[in-house]
């Protein structure tokens, strides 16, 4: 029989259900008062008004009102135990990994040292005034030379570039100029209209030397046929790229970002658990792995900067943390608004219940650096990046920042896909099986066998993918970005 119930820590006062469970039946020493729906947790023991709700072996909650043993625990009757300012002190603790065997992938060497595992021909336009003549072109392109000996073309729109003022200004033409610098692409089509802020002469000057037989700019006002124009500069890009080919380097090459949405009440046990064994696999490997979503390490943020490789990395989390919160208030907007109504109904209470699953996916390694706004990763190793939680704009930041591939679990199913290979994690064997068109690997499996089985299988995957399998994601189409918006708009 499956197991049906899990307690994650034994410091833990709550249990989950791993199925819907029944009033009246007995689990975990416990008999149930109410029906438990899978995901949802329920009281081991009676805790009072006041009392502390523990799970993953932290706090996650306070009981609001009395709960009776076997009781359901949930927003009727905890709450949050965060305020909007906390004191942080740097209690580093022991972050060791043991050794492990490294594996061997297939990538494309690129100038300056950088790797790619696709060799994609990108439209990026620099304002949304330009994204008609960006489909036409990729349009005309793709009827008429075909895209035979590369990765694909894509053109990557967005509505920013032009009214926008200050750091929000800045932040646009930066993300795109990081896109531009992207190794998973060949070549790249910069696309601008000519009147717009995020004039293309600034942008050539701020985003410094570049292979103008790779990357070409072309201004829409400027041309009598721009559409021709951009189709004759990608297929010169086209003709280069097409020789480019594979070669064996270590998985330690890669830099794979980490990130979870649509979360529910196994995604702390099953699939973010998961992915943080293979962050420590690939981190113990001399790889690097990358963990973004500043809100959603709100509650869980003390147990990262513990991980801190040193007291420097340790201040900048606190900055990276606190400067998120100012971000919040300087809009007058609640810094514990979360979790969203998804994630509850799935089964997470607060926002110590969601963090303390979601910084799972960063395993148990030192934290070895942060990255802000106008930085890559250069670190081997974990580290952490800005950003929100928000999913697009997330795995747009995690790509921009030089990540290869997104592991991206769910536990409620998302069809859509960043500009890099966005690899689909579900928490539970039911969203696999229903949206086998949207998932690439089924983390509930680890209910049934173990994480060393699944590790290596993920391990797999994530190789295969660095060699050329495509995800789902990119086998729909479903290849976006979202710029994160700071300021005002003309």
């Amino acid at each position: 029989m499956a197991k049906q119930t899990i307690i994650i820590n034994e410091l833990d006062n709550v249990a989950v259900a791993l199925t819907d469970l029944k009033a009246g039946d007995e689990h975990e020493g416990v008999v149930l008062r109410e029906d438990i729906s899978k995901g949802h947790k329920f009281a081991l023991k009676d805790l009072k008004e006041g009392d502390m709700v523990i799970k993953y072996g932290n706090p996650i909650a306070r009981a609001s009102q009395r709960i009776f043993a076997g009781g359901h625990v949930h927003t009727q009757n905890a709450r949050t135990n965060l305020s909007e300012n906390l004191e942080y002190t740097y209690n580093k603790v022991d972050t060791q990994l043991k050794d492990v065997k490294s594996r061997k992938v297939k990538v494309y060497h690129r100038a300056g040292g950088e790797v790619g595992i696709r060799n994609e021909l990108w439209i990026i336009p620099t304002v949304g005034c330009v994204n008609g003549q960006a489909k036409l072109i990729l349009d005309t392109f793709k009827h008429r030379y075909g895209t035979d000996g590369f990765d694909g073309v894509f053109a990557y729109t967005h509505p920013y570039g032009c009214s926008q003022l200050g750091d929000d200004h800045e932040r646009t033409r930066l993300m795109l100029q990081k896109m531009v610098r992207h190794p998973n692409a060949g070549g790249v089509l910069v696309l601008g209209l000519g009147c717009e802020n995020n004039q293309m002469d600034e942008f050539k000057k701020t985003l410094g030397w570049v292979d103008d037989s790779r990357i070409k700019f072309l201004v829409c006002q400027d041309e009598e046929d721009e559409i021709e124009a951009g189709v004759q500069a990608l297929n010169q890009i086209a003709e280069v790229i097409r020789h480019d080919e594979r070669e064996e380097d270590d998985i330690s090459c890669l830099k794979v970002g980490l990130k979870c949405g649509g979360s529910d009440g196994l995604s702390g046990i099953t699939a973010n658990p998961l992915v943080g064994r293979f962050s420590d696999y690939i981190v113990a490997a001399g790889g690097t792995t990358v963990l973004s979503e500043v809100p959603e390490m709100f509650g869980a943020e003390q147990l990262l900067m513990n991980r801190a490789r040193d007291e420097e990395v340790f201040n900048k989390t606190v900055k990276l943390i606190n400067d998120f919160k100012d971000y919040f208030r300087r809009n007058g907007q609640t810094v514990y608004e979360n979790p969203s109504p998804g994630n509850k109904a799935g089964g997470i209470t607060t926002l110590e219940d969601k963090s303390l699953g979601c910084t799972q996916k960063s395993g148990s390694g030192p934290v070895e650096d942060v990255v802000f706004d106008d930085g890559f990763v250069t670190v081997k190793g974990l580290n952490l990046l800005n950003g929100p939680g928000n999913d697009m704009c997330a795995v747009t930041n995690l790509g921009a920042s030089g990540c290869h591939l997104v592991l991206f679990t769910t536990g409620r199913g998302t069809p859509f896909g960043g500009f890099v290979p966005t690899v689909k994690i579900s928490t539970n064997s039911e969203l696999a099986s229903k949206k086998s068109n949207w998932i690439d690997f089924n983390a509930g499996t680890v209910l049934e066998s173990d994480f060393d089985m699944q590790l290596n299988y993920l391990i797999d995957l994530v190789v295969e993918v660095a060699n050329g399998k495509k995800t789902r994601n990119e086998i729909n189409g479903s290849k976006e970005i979202a710029i994160f918006k700071t300021g005002v708009t003309l």
